[in-house]
């Protein structure tokens, strides 16, 4: 049996209803993005028909498990699972709102006929400005479930973006990397044999401080680290291809016991259709704004996955 896990950052998905809680104008019908019912829709439709495809080169399954991020609340998700490539797949959701200012969370959806969920619950991670006001950002969520018989923790993060520049806010998701260290080593306290998953739009690259703090201090394979290339990548900033998107696993996932799941491959989800077919952009994630510009597509970010298989 093969499992197809995958993460995607589904570049803001938010309804087209006003939250006066959260920063959320951006998209509303009468923004200056025009975020109607019909664009709404149509991103709902788009993005399921993305999910069911994941890793169907390498699985005659839809994804298991999917961390998503960008999410703006349950009905977002509701709608998701409801679209029409998703509806007859027996997805389920956990979801919890965050503090993020723009109000968008991640989430994990999840096949019930194939993963059961035992407990989830959520952590903040508390950043601080040079000015000492406190910076809020997307919680770290952790689901854990049994998946082929055996126990596994997912942890799914959206770490806080470069926007004021990669080094000005490089402290920000070393405290991140911190954050989740600490709860890995948790599970691992109740459990020294937990095997666990950390996935996420970490906004660094597997070879940036970050990352490699926390593949150090949880002890874990990264196996997105060779997937990066001059024209290979999740997204592309100014002509540049980056892996932000990736999948990481505790070490006992590459250990071939008997009847026990083992991770087998690991990829980027960049099909033909995903990508802009044509213009200066060629190839790179169709997306659904740039800027303030609708084009229609999907998101800037591609899904990555990995397969696990359970050994005989």
């Amino acid at each position: 049996m093969q499992y197809t896990i995958a993460f995607y950052n589904i570049e803001n998905l938010f309804d087209i209803h006003n939250d006066p809680f959260t920063n959320d104008n951006d998209f509303l019908p009468t923004s200056d993005k025009r975020w109607t019912q019909k664009k709404y829709d149509r991103k709902i439709y788009k993005i399921g028909s993305v999910i069911s495809q994941i890793g169907t080169d390498e699985n005659t399954t839809p994804p298991a498990i999917v961390g998503l991020a960008e999410v703006e609340n349950k009905r977002v998700l509701k709608d998701l699972l409801a679209s029409k490539d998703l509806q007859s797949i027996n997805y389920d959701y956990v979801h919890y709102n965050s503090l993020d200012e723009r109000g968008i969370d991640v989430a994990l959806i999840y096949n019930k006929d194939v993963f059961t969920v035992n407990s989830s619950e959520t952590f903040n991670i508390f950043i601080t400005d040079e000015d000492g006001e406190i910076d809020f950002t997307r919680d770290v969520l952790l689901v854990s479930g049994m998946l082929g018989g055996e126990e596994i923790h997912i942890i799914v993060n959206h770490w806080p973006s470069r926007r004021e520049g990669e080094e000005a806010s490089s402290y920000k998701r070393m405290l991140a990397a911190q954050k989740n260290i600490e709860v890995v080593n948790r599970l691992k306290q109740e459990n020294p044999n937990s095997k666990i998953i950390v996935m996420g739009d970490f906004n660094d690259n597997p070879d940036d401080d970050s990352v490699e703090e926390l593949v150090a201090g949880a002890n874990l394979y990264n196996p997105m680290q060779n997937l990066r290339s001059i024209d290979k990548g999740s997204l592309n900033h100014d002509f540049n291809w980056n892996v932000f998107d990736q999948i990481m696993l505790s070490i006992n996932f590459l250990e071939t016991k008997p009847s026990t799941l083992k991770f087998s491959d690991a990829n980027i989800f960049d099909s033909k259709f995903l990508t802009q077919y044509n213009g200066k952009y060629k190839g790179q994630p169709y997306r659904t704004f740039v800027g303030k510009k609708y084009k229609g597509g999907f998101s800037d970010h591609f899904p990555v996955f990995i397969e696990l298989r359970k050994t005989d």
